[in-house]
């Protein structure tokens, strides 16, 4: 840039005054700029100042003779334009930085946020399968032998006994449908078998019997039907609203909802708990993931507080078909 800058000079001496040359100046001092940042963009900006005085005192420019103050105020006119200009193309790429440095830490963000969904869909797969296949058939098998226990307990008169190991039965019974319930409800594989409805109207009736709360679902609409990737991230909203509105919202009602119309799915779950303004973490990690779960369908996650009390939790998605129906 100094070559050519130079190269620009000459060729000012060399048109003389007849030609301006100014508009050239400013491109190798914007490059500079540019590449070099303020200070060294300012300084090269003053080396242009002086190879265009110099061009244009040994040229013979007749306004740098004819009056002083025209000498002083072109000289000043000049070095200012050049000064100007660097400081522009330093300024402006700082601004590009900074608009690359927020793209990069955007992209960084995006990419934690799927890398934190997928951890945790595959913890809460390992820990579901792990209660299915090692405490379930415990648990069943505890119960099996308590059946087993009873049935030699009658066989030796032991009415007292046989009372006492068929409660205990029922109790182990009792604990293996809890198991499955909390195995189904951290892996959700009945959503691709058996859609979104039904999986969810499931998660409403295992909510009640393990939270002891009432919890309904009710679906809205003609076609019950979407893809599975959409399908698993409403589920895994639902699971998320309403393990606030117990833990945090203190909820003793859930009502949950899907409505379709047309190519739209709208999903909410509405409780009679204390509020977000009270009882919801706002910040928290779970609402961040449910959050970018919406986005990863292509939708739009809203939480408020209504007018009668509670938290509403909706979720609007377009609806795609699954690959069945769609065939």
């Amino acid at each position: 840039m100094a070559v050519l800058l130079l190269a620009i000079g000459v060729l000012d001496l060399i048109t003389s005054y007849k030609f301006r040359l100014l508009p050239l100046y400013a491109g190798p001092i914007f490059v500079v700029g540019w590449f070099c940042r303020k200070r060294t963009g300012v300084m090269f900006a003053i080396l242009g100042g002086v190879i265009w005085w110099c061009a244009n005192w040994y040229s013979g420019d007749p306004d740098l003779y004819l009056y002083r103050w025209i000498w002083v105020w072109e000289t000043g006119r000049h070095f200012g334009f050049f000064v100007i200009v660097a400081w522009v193309a330093a300024a402006l790429r700082t601004r590009s930085d900074i608009a690359a440095a927020r793209i990069a830490l955007l992209e960084h963000s995006q990419r934690l946020e799927h890398e934190i969904v997928n951890i945790s869909e595959a913890e809460q797969r390992r820990i579901g399968q792990d209660l299915h296949d090692g405490l379930c058939q415990y648990l069943a098998a505890l119960s099996c032998s308590a059946r087993s226990l009873q049935d030699d307990l009658e066989k030796l008169h032991l009415q007292n006994e046989a009372a006492e190991a068929r409660e205990l039965a029922t109790l182990l019974q009792e604990a293996v449908v809890q198991a499955r319930d909390l195995a189904r409800g951290l892996v959700p594989a009945q959503v691709d078998q058996v859609g979104i409805v039904i999986a969810l109207e499931s998660l409403a009736q295992s909510v009640s019997r393990l939270q002891g709360i009432d919890c309904t679902f009710r679906f809205q609409g003609a076609v019950a039907d979407c893809d599975e990737h959409t399908a698993t991230h409403l589920y895994r909203i639902a699971q998320e609203a309403i393990n606030n509105a117990t833990k945090h919202g203190k909820a003793t009602r859930i009502a949950i909802s899907l409505q379709e119309a047309g190519d739209m799915m709208t999903l909410r779950v509405l409780d009679d708990g204390v509020g977000v303004s009270r009882g919801f973490v706002a910040t928290g990690a779970g609402l961040g993931i449910m959050r970018y779960r919406a986005r990863l369908c292509g939708g739009e996650l809203n939480i408020e507080q209504p007018k009668g009390g509670g938290t509403l939790v909706t979720c609007t998605v377009k609806r795609r078909l699954s690959e069945s129906a769609a065939a």
